[in-house]
């Protein structure tokens, strides 16, 4: 009978199929046979169809009421892709799949399957992915998986998955993806990794570990992603990441740390991704990512009890190329300089933190291709001038403030220097104004300093000024008793003195040895000189007959 009613259906797709449906296509589904594609979503399906094309390649039946898998999978042999995701599949029966040679992907995800077996996917020697993702399993015995050696992905997540055989992975030598999150892990399943040595990414986070011990992920040291996220960690031992060599991205997200674990990431030196927001750690500290010097990409968001970035946390990372730091409602305190000596850093995202206010020497702002600061309680003032100038420049991410209250909601970068209640339009002003203010006080400083130091010498030199212009006052006063060339004439007149002339003083002057004027007390001016210079301070008694100039103006 059984036989018969076979034949009968394989008559059925003797007859061609025309356009994306044919005599073989249930009500409401898609089949195309041009592409050997059959799509019944959503259409209240609870088994099986056997009347499709025998040659159909990929089958999707998501979102339907089928609540188990039977023989009607025998009859599409050449299936290499299966969807029977969001479905009510409690059990698979033994064999279900051993027909099935060519199939790659199975999803079996959004189900209600609580047990499999080493039976339960015989025949599924090119299976390469596996989705058993939001089932109710329990637990995973030895040697389950070991009939699809091609396995590469393996997703189990989001199961009731409490204990796992040491063996239970056992023959997957080409799986390079598992996922073993949102299952109530007490610990990480070490001993069962032994076997996963190819295994580049790994997910076991929202389970309840509290405690990674030494060595946790023994054996698995080609891992190159590593998710930890909610796994409930409070404490990391200092040698938990040891062996992990090539590991390249981790997540710590959302667990219970109260600081970061400087000490233990050290061993992961070849690090590019670290994401370790929603943790308990409440200041950033110098060189708290030490050892970590191929690190590019660095993400804390929403750690609450984030208050302080210290100058010198990334000071071992300088090839950091992407910062994240959002979402932390107490985080208000970034020290200048935190942000500086790093070359690289292109990508940096400061919103929906506690800023009030960025300093212009915080980080090289120029050097940024994109820059987020918005839902910050930014206060706009004359010292956001520069942001303002290089938000227009380079069309970054808009700012806008909180406060004053004239400015509330008001973008930063539409607010002229005149509403940021700037002095000057130009920055370059308030630089040099600065600069002139600055040099003025420490000139006026040196100076106070040096008049203070040296002041007996100064008190002293300016006693000897007065003192010498009181003397020269003197002799000027005695000057201007003198009388010039034509009062002497004069008065000589007046007297009945004749004068005498410059040649006859010259003749007279009694000679010294080799005929030069002799050397007294005096000096003796002969031709115009004298009566230029000697007429107003000469004086009336002479010396052997001839004139003298006052002593007061030559004497030697």
């Amino acid at each position: 009978m059984f036989l018969v009613l076979h034949l009968v259906l394989l008559g059925l797709f003797i007859t061609p199929i025309a356009g994306m449906s044919g005599v073989g296509c249930p009500m409401g589904c898609v089949c195309n046979d041009e592409t050997y594609v059959v799509l019944c979503e959503r259409n209240k399906l609870d088994v099986l169809p056997i009347t499709l094309n025998p040659a159909i390649q990929r089958l999707v039946l998501r979102n339907n009421k089928i609540k188990t898998v039977d023989a009607a999978f025998q009859f599409y042999k050449d299936l290499q892709y299966v969807d029977l995701s969001n479905n009510h599949l409690v059990n698979i029966p033994t064999k279900s799949f051993v027909y099935q040679e060519k199939l790659q992907e199975l999803h079996l995800n959004k189900n209600k399957l609580s047990s499999i077996n080493n039976k339960t996917f015989q025949g599924l020697k090119s299976l390469t992915v596996l989705n058993l993702r939001e089932n109710f399993l329990e637990e995973l015995p030895k040697g389950l998986f070991s009939i699809m050696p091609k396995l590469e992905e393996l997703n189990l997540g989001q199961n009731r998955i409490s204990k796992i055989d040491s063996l239970a992975f056992d023959g997957l030598t080409a799986l390079r993806v598992l996922y073993l999150d949102d299952n109530v892990l007490s610990s990480v399943p070490t001993a069962s990794f032994s076997v996963l040595g190819s295994l580049a990414e790994l997910h076991v986070g929202l389970n309840a570990f509290s405690y990674l011990p030494d060595d946790a992920f023994k054996g698995l040291g080609k891992l190159s992603v590593l998710d930890l996220s909610s796994a409930g960690l409070s404490n990391i031992s200092m040698n938990a990441f040891r062996g992990l060599t090539g590991l390249r991205s981790l997540n710590l997200v959302d667990n219970k740390l109260q600081r970061i674990p400087t000490a233990q990431l050290s061993h992961l030196s070849r690090l590019e991704e670290l994401t370790i927001g929603q943790n308990e750690f409440a200041t950033l500290e110098k060189n708290s990512f030490k050892g970590l010097s191929n690190l590019r990409k660095l993400d804390i968001t929403g750690a609450t009890n984030l208050q302080k970035v210290e100058k010198g946390v990334f000071s071992d990372n300088l090839n950091l190329e992407f910062i994240v730091l959002a979402s932390n409602k107490k985080l208000e305190d970034l020290e200048d300089g935190a942000l500086v000596g790093l070359p690289n850093l292109k990508h940096l995202v400061l919103k929906d933190n506690s800023f009030k206010a960025f300093s212009e020497s915080m980080v090289s702002w120029n050097e940024l291709r994109s820059l987020e600061m918005t839902d910050n309680p930014i206060f706009c003032d004359c010292q956001l001038l520069w942001l303002s100038n290089l938000i227009s420049i380079k069309n970054l991410s808009n700012v806008q403030c909180s406060m004053p209250l004239a400015l509330r909601e008001r973008p930063l970068r539409t607010l002229s220097p005149d509403d940021l209640g700037c002095s000057f339009r130009d920055p370059r002003q308030q630089a040099i104004l600065v600069t002139l203010c600055v040099s003025a006080v420490i000139l006026l400083g040196g100076l106070g300093l040096f008049l203070f130091r040296y002041r007996q010498r100064v008190r002293e030199a300016l006693k000897d000024y007065k003192w010498n212009k009181r003397a020269i006052s003197r002799k000027e006063h005695e000057y201007q008793k003198t009388f010039s060339d034509d009062d002497y004439i004069v008065r000589s007149a007046q007297q009945g003195i004749k004068p005498i002339p410059v040649t006859e003083l010259r003749a007279r002057a009694p000679r010294g040895p080799g005929g030069t004027l002799p050397v007294t007390g005096f000096t003796y001016i002969t031709g115009d000189s004298c009566r230029a210079h000697s007429l107003r301070a000469l004086n009336s008694d002479t010396r052997n007959g001839f004139p003298r100039c006052h002593r007061d103006v030559y004497q030697h």
